[in-house]
């Protein structure tokens, strides 16, 4: 199992002011929860589990720039890339403010 307790990771594409969020992911047995902001992110808090491949299945909510609150869940399994650092490939579903789903990523960042 992938221990993500203390990682940083941050999302591969940046938002129209050239940040992006980071995640701060802590790890106690199979709970995961992380807490991550920047870019259009004033907050996010996300809580879940962990398979022992290391796959995390969570929810989340996000406190957003634009005064919108988004609340959803996500699946995010790991690949490890070249400089073994973890690539997390997350697919996602939000309920609110508007229903949605996608496909995104974030990497390890230290």
């Amino acid at each position: 199992m992938i221990n993500y307790n203390g990682k940083k990771f941050r999302n591969t594409e940046a938002g129209p002011d050239g940040t992006a969020p980071v995640a701060t992911y802590h790890q106690d047995g199979d709970l995961v929860w992380a807490e991550a902001s920047g870019g259009d992110v004033r907050r996010c808090m996300l809580v879940g589990v962990c398979d022992p491949d290391g796959t995390i299945r969570m929810g989340y909510t996000m406190q957003l720039a634009s005064g919108e609150t988004a609340i959803g869940r996500c699946v995010s399994t790991p690949r490890t890339l070249d400089d073994g650092r973890i690539l997390l490939h997350e697919e996602w579903e939000r309920y609110q403010p508007r229903p949605a789903s996608g496909v995104s990523a974030i990497e390890e960042t230290e």
